[in-house]
């Protein structure tokens, strides 16, 4: 088989998973504190028709390898975590995280994952949950008769209790994680992360303390998706794709031609 045949496809099968990400990436630009992906490639072994070589006397010029390269492969995936745009929504309990950080939530399997969607709600016990109703680390819990919360940007979580204005009860404070490489994050769905060993252990603190972010109440972080650079990628990539194609359809052409000349 004509080897540019194999490295072509590979070349289209390259372009089909970039379109993937990028499909991905658009369907989500309306997804609370969505991260957008980038496909990164690498290229594959090369074969090599000729070795260096010396012309002539050791003080000569050398000649330099001939190599040819038999064509691309996925190397990873990566998570862009650029902080999203913040919007404003008025609601109590929706938190945003302007920095480093994410939020800390218990799933039913008892391990902790991670978020940076603060669309939270009160569970009937008055447990502050996730909107998929899972509690958030550490547990906060308001009183029955609360009222008036009140979220501060370190994290405070205050209620006014009873009818009386005056007695403001602190009932918790919320606790944020960071890692080094967050981009090693493992993607759950529902706008949740776990950690990996890449991503390294987490560091737990309050917020605006050691590089953490700040928590704003009343708003939500946006998606980071940028329409107009998915869709210049989008077409880039299709453009690729169509040129793999074509580079098939000359490879065959040629083969063609070579078994004609045997009749």
């Amino acid at each position: 088989m004509n080897p540019a045949l194999r490295a072509s496809a590979t070349g289209m099968a390259a372009q089909q998973l970039r379109t993937e990400v990028i499909a991905n990436n658009l369907a989500n630009v309306n997804t609370t504190a969505f991260k957008r992906s980038r496909a990164h490639f690498e290229d594959l072994l090369y074969q090599t028709v000729q070795n260096p070589a010396v012309l002539g006397t050791p003080d000569a010029n050398t000649s330099p390898a001939i190599q040819v390269g038999r064509g691309t492969r996925l190397n990873s995936v990566q998570r862009m975590h650029a902080q999203g745009p913040v919007e404003q929504t008025n609601r109590e309990l929706d938190l945003a995280i302007e920095g480093q950080g994410f939020f800390q939530v218990q799933l039913p399997s008892g391990a902790v994952a991670y978020t940076r969607d603060g669309s939270f709600s009160i569970s009937d016990t008055g447990t502050l949950v996730t909107s998929a109703g899972y509690a958030v680390v550490p547990g906060i819990k308001l009183p029955t008769d609360a009222s008036e919360l009140s979220i501060s940007s370190n994290g405070t979580v205050s209620v006014q209790q009873g009818n009386d204005t005056t007695r403001v009860v602190e009932v918790g404070r919320i606790e944020l994680a960071r890692f080094m490489n967050p981009t090693g994050l493992t993607a759950l769905g529902e706008n949740l992360y776990s950690e990996t060993p890449a991503s390294g252990a987490p560091m737990v603190g309050f917020p605006q303390d050691d590089a953490f972010g700040r928590v704003l109440q009343g708003h939500l972080e946006g998606s980071n998706v940028e329409i107009v650079q998915e869709m210049v990628d989008m077409i880039t990539s299709m453009r690729a794709y169509e040129i793999n194609s074509k580079a098939i359809k000359n490879a065959e052409e040629m083969m063609q031609v070579a078994n004609n000349m045997v009749r």
